[in-house]
């Protein structure tokens, strides 16, 4: 959201939703929006043949391999089976990484301006807000059984949406894009704080103020500039450790780390000059660096295997009828579906009435219903927060996996209906935003806003 400076005595143009950002931030958007596709079609195998095999004749192997537990005895609690191990350490290097995008959201993106930074924190919150209240709703006007996983359909996969993004083929303008991932970011900021604050149990303040630690030394080593993997992986290790003893959820220990990192590229003194940070859109930084390093991991290692051991929901001789029928069921689907899209929609539509703003020239009303509807798909923190709430492998955690694979496929479903019918105006415009005519590199459209 820009609103650009008037010449003296003219009539200030109206704000401009969707518009598109830097041409730094645009080129750092498309390699994040690249690793996230890859790494949303591994997500979507890995949950395919989880439910595959959950449903095989070989389900009891399924349930068994997550059951195992690679150490026993281990100090610390750490006596997990892999089942956990995939929620609680592989999802650490995923909040890692989430915790490096915000700061960089926060230092030198799209945050940094409060007058884009509204739009998609107000989507974000209209976006959690109605879908708990939904869930809610439903879920007292069917006894109040699970009223604990309130906070299920709050959250936004942002892999599994930019994998559906890649099946229907859309090449959505970079200003939509960039409100797409930036939305994703405040919603796992806001996801992260329910699961500090709502999910956390038998908490024990010792450790938990003990692993400020290891957190403190990784960031004085990060701040001034010391990658040595020999040191910050153990010191991250031993964050997470302490965090999971304290009985806060330890990928809570990621986003700390992810946060204690420079996003500024530092520019050597020159001769009677001090140091200065550049914030080309945190280009150069360590985040940057640590980002481009960690995130193929997230997204092609972490989050996949996550999905294996947690979309495994047992439908053999399941009562389809009573599933359908179930409120929690219900509860999660309708605030998937109609929640998450009526919440973002409504909330841009009135920050738009209130501030009198107008969509970027390309960009209509459909196209934000696209994207509303595809941020219905919740698939990797509704389950994290799904087991959190109910226990993974309990008879309500079936419910809740069953309910958001089923939310999160309609949501999909009628997010590539609304935009696929949008994909010529999208190539043009894509077209638009490639053109080079001067051979410099950058496109022209980011040199010369103005041309159309």
């Amino acid at each position: 959201m820009t609103t650009p400076t008037p010449p003296s005595g003219a009539r200030p143009p109206k704000t401009r939703l969707f518009s598109r950002s830097s041409w730094p931030q645009a080129r750092h958007l498309a390699d994040v929006l690249r690793t996230e596709t890859v790494g949303g079609a591994l997500l979507l195998s890995g949950a395919v043949i989880a439910l595959v095999w959950a449903n095989s004749p070989w389900s009891d192997s399924y349930a068994r391999l997550g059951d195992v537990v690679p150490w026993p005895g281990a100090p610390w609690h750490l006596d997990l089976n892999l089942a956990t191990w995939a929620a609680d350490g592989l999802l650490a290097i995923f909040f890692f990484v989430v915790g490096l995008e915000l700061k960089r959201e926060f230092v030198a993106g799209d945050l940094r301006d409060p007058r884009r930074a509204a739009l998609p924190i107000a989507a974000a919150l209209g976006g959690m807000l109605l879908p708990a209240l939904i869930y809610v709703a439903v879920v007292l006007s069917g006894g109040g059984e699970g009223l604990r996983g309130w906070a299920i359909p709050t959250a936004t996969d942002i892999a599994f949406a930019l994998a559906v993004l890649a099946v229907v083929s859309s090449h959505l303008p970079q200003g939509l894009r960039a409100f797409l991932l930036t939305l994703a970011v405040v919603d796992d900021l806001f996801a992260i704080t329910i699961i500090a604050i709502f999910y956390t149990a038998d908490f024990h303040p010792v450790p938990l103020l003990a692993a400020f630690a290891p957190i403190a030394l990784f960031a004085v080593l990060v701040q001034r500039g010391r990658t040595w993997w020999w040191a910050l992986i153990p010191l991250a290790i031993a964050a997470w450790t302490l965090m999971h003893a304290s009985g806060v959820h330890a990928t809570v220990a990621g986003v700390l780390l992810g946060f204690t990192v420079p996003v500024l590229a530092r520019r050597p003194a020159g001769r009677g000059q001090p140091a200065t940070a550049s914030a080309e859109a945190g280009e150069g930084g360590l985040a940057a660096r640590l980002e481009h390093r960690w995130r193929p991991v997230s997204a092609g290692f972490a989050v996949p295997i996550f999905a294996l051991f947690a979309a495994g929901v047992t439908l053999r001789g399941t009562d389809l009828g009573a599933l359908l029928s179930d409120p929690i069921v219900i509860a999660i689907v309708a605030a998937l579906v109609f929640g998450k899209s009526i919440g973002i929609f409504g909330s841009t539509y009135l920050l738009a009435r209130f501030t009198r703003a107008e969509l970027d020239e390309d960009i209509t009303w459909a196209d934000l219903l696209g994207i509303a509807l595809l941020a219905g798909v919740g698939f990797t923190v509704s389950l994290l927060i799904g087991d959190l709430a109910f226990g993974a492998g309990s008879t309500i955690d079936d419910r809740v996996k069953a309910a958001v694979l089923l939310g999160s496929v309609i949501s999909a479903g009628l997010a590539a209906a609304v935009l696929s019918r949008r994909n010529a105006a999208y190539r043009r415009v894509a077209e638009k935003e490639r053109l080079d005519a001067d051979g410099d590199g950058v496109p022209d459209v980011y040199q010369h806003p103005d041309a159309r």
